[in-house]
């Protein structure tokens, strides 16, 4: 008898493992697919901006075409982009573009006054912090899943449940780059 309880006590404590596990790699998905939404949102968000930011520019900067269209053509690459590297990828096209369009407002001291200008680049500022963090976010989840792969007893049970390292957000090789400062 006491050998039945015994056995029956080894049984639920495997099984309770099996399913810490289960659950734990399920909790970290979840996590990593969460932080995944979060940066589309924030990109998402930074697209809708964008327009009206085009529209202040426009009053200003009328022969400024080719700037305007660049963020133009940037952004509709951004929403119409249907995965992560897409996005990625578009959403660094953005970012020059958008310094370029920047760099054209210097030019101009009405519109760098224009309450409306300086409003839409406060909130293209919060959301580049946002899309930051959201990143940041991601990797960390990243980190946690990955973590819990390559060490034991998780590496083990990553090889039952088949599940695999997962690949960081990277920043694109240009981003690297120092910046060069001249006075």
């Amino acid at each position: 008898m006491n050998i039945l309880w015994i056995s029956l006590g080894i049984a639920v404590f495997v099984a309770i493992i099996f399913f810490y596990y289960y659950n734990r790699f399920a909790t970290l998905i979840n996590r990593i697919e969460n932080s995944l939404s979060q940066i589309d949102v924030q990109l998402k968000r930074r697209a809708d901006l964008i327009p009206n930011l085009i529209e202040s520019v426009k009053g200003y900067a009328k022969h400024e075409t080719s700037a305007i269209k660049s963020v133009n053509d940037a952004r509709k690459a951004l929403v119409g982009a249907k995965d992560i590297e897409g996005k990625i990828r578009a959403d660094s096209i953005l970012e020059s573009a958008l310094g370029k369009l920047f760099a054209i407002a210097e030019a101009y001291p009405d519109l760098k006054a224009n309450t409306n200008f300086l409003e839409l680049q406060r909130e293209l500022a919060t959301t580049e912090d946002r899309v930051a963090y959201a990143r940041q976010s991601y990797n960390d989840s990243i980190l946690s899943y990955n973590t819990l792969c390559t060490t034991l007893p998780g590496q083990f049970f990553a090889k039952l449940y088949g599940k695999k390292e997962k690949e960081y957000l990277k920043i694109a090789d240009s981003e690297r780059k120092v910046v060069k400062v001249d006075f």
